[in-house]
């Protein structure tokens, strides 16, 4: 404020002898200007108002225009888009004799100044796209001849004035995109020259006042985005010029007013976004034949699309979604010739038979056609070739979330300029057309949820704008096709639950763009997962669960912005890498079912967003964490591993044991050397004894019952499926009993058995193992299970294994024991 006291005393100092010979009035004029510009930041000085200065004559200053009656008063400010900042000068308030102020589209902050209320010949203000704040100055009544007020896409608050409706030669009121409340102001409705009142994108609220019939002259009425609620009041009929009806996203409800389908001069409706109910009258159409634009999507209408709707030939959109229409669609939408946009997703439409796919064939005429969104409705049966014979103008098409069948039409790819192509949760069979590859607009592909099979082809490759490729939920079978790493714009790819077998292809790692979703689950996947998984720094979802994946989690992938990793359900091995723990956006990790081995990472539990763990049915062993995700029971699953401790007292883990002090330690060293080396020797002769025994003992080669050899650990592992977890029936104190399906000794068939996994940690297992087989093997009982064979081998991991295979019962009826209940002979 200093500043700009010091620039105005030195400017009036320095030209006081030009303020001399000029009039109050000029001088008036010449120091309101100044003051303008002293009010703005200071980098405006060297803008486009750095010619401001006494060194010309100030009608010639940018911006400014002097009148011809009055050749030194200035009758017009015009500094659209002059990058100025700052707030508005009051002293603007004494250009006396403006006509024009024009502000707008500059960066201006503050409020408004009540002072404009004293500028009685302005008739054009626009003060929009800027900063604005405060209220709108109830002053602003006293500019009696305005005629444009324009404030919009500012920061103002409060109610609108009511003193506007005062101004009665206004003809357009511009306070959209602000923040205004309360309701409308009846006053508005007594300005009888208003042609244009756009409110919209504000916090409006009440009932559309019934007293807008009043403006007889209104061409636009623009409320939409507000909070009116009630019913469209009948006298908006009587607006017998109005042109465009915009009240979309309000809480309007009730019944369009029969009357508003009389103005025929109308060319924009929108109703959209509302709870409006009721039907399209049969005859709508016939008296607006200029409508072109028509929203009324997410409503509550029902009924039939009339045909009438051939009257309205300039339709360009027409947009019913989201609502309860029903019945076929008109083959006259044909007819509109002018229609680009056709949307009726979300709805009970219904085609079954050929004619009822009519419309179909004959919009075919619409050669400007760019959308057509059939989505959810009640599509059924074969969709019909003549889709591929829509204009090539057409960029998004979409079907999906109907009950289509067949195949795709082999001819989708004339319709060149897709760039969406939507046909997600249908019927579709068959493999994907090799038409597709000419789609090379296509950004969108969505074809889940169907029944496609085959491959996927390596063309698809070439559809390199491709940034969603969502393929999952279907019968695709054979390899990854390598050519998904020409797809460089790809942000989401999801290929779960097909029939995908084979390595991951390293170049799906390579696409750096993947940035949402990479999904591989519920396939038939092998080999390991590449380090280059790390080149994927931006993703957020990763998914390869339930797949045949080997090798070890790669260190790399801490490198990722991952939030959900999910890998469970595989044979992976190793150690969790360290990495892990800078993955700081973690949510979800699942990495049970594995054979993943080492100890928890105690810096797991610093990833602060981490709300669910999984690491149940593993091999870790020690010390689980206590703090973080693992002091939270139900945010962390560790069963299945057996040689876990410590932990939070509600898991109920065993105490680890003390380490030994560093001091202790050195000077045991050696005698636990000594002890151990002992041990050795006393446990590899009892070793050689036990085997010496083994062989004289009776479990002869011929141990085998009802035609079935003593069984291998590998064809255990076929018959229960890896010994998986959905096929666990129980456990025992002495071991755990999985169902399964066992190929009998000529091959020509299976037989339903249960395999009992003997605990061989448990005290005295493998000494019983042999008498309990040839007890049972004798033993006939109605309430025990058969005994079929037993295998006595090593497991994958070089442990040996011992596992009883019996008669598998339906449910354990019949009074049968269950296998997991069989005693030992040793407990016996």
């Amino acid at each position: 404020m200093a500043g700009a006291l010091k620039l105005l005393y030195f400017l009036l100092c320095v030209c006081s002898h030009a303020l001399t010979s000029l009039g109050n009035n000029s001088s008036t004029d010449v120091l309101a200007l100044l003051s303008f510009k002293s009010k703005l930041s200071p980098g405006q000085s060297g803008g486009m108002l750095a010619s401001w200065n006494m060194s010309s004559p100030y009608c010639r200053w940018p911006g400014v225009a002097c009148g011809s009656r009055h050749p030194d008063r200035v009758v017009a400010l015009l500094l659209s888009s002059f990058n100025l900042s700052g707030p508005i000068s009051p002293f603007l308030g004494n250009l006396s004799f403006l006509r024009m102020l024009d502000l707008r589209d500059n960066h201006l902050v503050g409020q408004i100044p009540p002072e404009l209320g004293r500028l009685r010949r302005l008739q054009w203000l626009n003060l929009s796209s800027n900063s604005l704040q405060g209220s709108i100055p109830a002053a602003i009544g006293g500019c009696t001849n305005l005629k444009m007020l324009e404030i919009s896409n500012n920061m103002l608050q409060g109610e609108i004035p009511t003193e506007i409706g005062a101004l009665k030669d206004l003809t357009g009121i511009g306070l959209q995109e602000n923040d205004l409340s309360g309701g409308i102001p009846h006053s508005l409705t007594r300005l009888q020259s208003l042609e244009q009142l756009l409110l919209y994108e504000n916090r409006l609220s009440g009932a559309m006042p019934s007293s807008l019939g009043n403006l007889t002259n209104l061409l636009v009425l623009a409320l939409s985005e507000n909070m009116i609620s009630g019913a469209i009041p009948s006298s908006v009929g009587m607006l017998s010029s109005l042109s465009e009806l915009i009240l979309g996203a309000n809480n309007l409800s009730g019944l369009i007013p029969d009357s508003l389908w009389n103005i025929s001069s109308l060319k924009y409706i929108s109703f959209r976004q509302n709870m409006l109910s009721g039907t399209i009258p049969p005859n709508a159409f016939r008296n607006v034949p200029l409508l072109q634009v028509l929203l009324m999507d997410t409503n509550q209408f029902h009924g039939l699309i009339p045909t009438s709707i051939s009257n309205a030939s300039d339709m360009a959109a027409l947009q019913l979604a989201t609502n309860f229409f029903s019945g076929i669609i008109p083959q006259e939408v044909g007819s509109l010739r002018s229609l680009s946009f056709l949307q009726l997703s979300n709805n009970s439409f219904h085609a079954r038979e050929p004619k009822e796919w009519g419309f179909l064939t004959a919009l075919a005429n619409c050669s400007e056609l760019r959308l057509l969104g059939l989505a959810g409705n009640k599509f059924w049966g074969i969709l019909p070739d003549s889709v591929s014979n829509l204009s090539t103008s057409l960029t998004a098409l979409t079907f999906e979330f109907n009950r289509l069948s067949g195949s795709i039409p082999k001819d989708i790819g004339n319709l060149i300029n897709l760039d969406s192509l939507l046909l997600d949760r249908n019927l579709f069979t068959g493999p994907l057309p090799s038409s597709l590859v000419s789609l090379k607009n296509l950004v969108i592909f969505y074809i889940y949820g169907n029944n496609i099979t085959g491959s996927i082809p390596l063309a698809i490759g070439n559809l390199t704008a491709l940034s969603y490729l969502l393929l999952y939920g279907n019968a695709f079978s054979g390899a990854i096709p390598n050519t998904l790493g020409n797809l460089t714009n790809l942000s989401q790819l999801s290929l779960s639950n097909n029939y995908l077998s084979g390595p991951i292809p390293n170049a799906i790692f390579n696409i750096r763009t993947l940035s949402t979703i990479l999904d591989l689950a519920y396939n038939d996947l092998e080999g390991s997962l590449p380090q280059e998984i790390g080149n994927l720094k931006n993703l957020i979802e990763f998914y390869a669960q339930s797949n045949k994946l080997s090798g070890e989690i790669p260190t790399r992938i801490g490198e990722c912005q991952l939030q959900f990793m999910d890998l469970k359900s595989n044979t992976l091995h190793g150690s969790i890498p360290l990495t892990l723990s800078e993955m700081r956006s973690l949510e979800m990790i699942d990495l049970s079912i594995n054979n993943l081995s080492g100890q928890i990472p105690k810096s797991l539990g610093n990833l602060t967003m981490l709300y669910y763990l999984n690491l149940s049915f593993n091999n870790f062993v020690g010390e689980v964490p206590d703090f973080g995700v693992f002091a939270n029971l139900t945010a962390i699953s560790i069963q299945g591993n057996d040689k876990l401790c410590g932990g939070i007292r509600d898991l109920n883990l065993p105490a680890c044991s003390l380490p030994l002090s560093k001091r202790k330690h050195k000077f045991l060293v050696i005698p636990i050397a000594v002890s151990l080396v002992t041990t050795l020797v006393v446990f590899v002769l009892i070793c050689m004894y036990i085997w010496h025994n083994k062989r004289k003992a009776k479990i002869p080669s011929t141990y085998f019952m009802q035609g079935h050899p003593l069984i291998s650990y590998s064809q255990l592992v076929r018959a229960t499926d890896g010994f998986s977890v959905t096929n666990l029936l129980g456990s025992g104190s002495f071991g755990s009993v999985y169902k399964g399906e066992l190929n009998d000794q000529e091959g020509e068939g299976t037989s339903a058995v249960a395999v009992k996994v003997l605990k061989l940690q448990t005290s005295r297992a493998l000494k019983s193992f042999a008498s309990e087989c040839e007890t049972l093997r004798h033993v006939r009982h109605r309430n025990l299970v058969k005994i079929i064979t037993i295998c006595s081998s090593i497991d994958a991991r070089g442990n040996d294994f011992r596992a009883i295979v019996s008669e598998r019962a339906c449910s354990w009826s019949g009074g049968g024991m269950h296998p997991a209940e069989i005693p030992s002979t040793e407990s016996s």
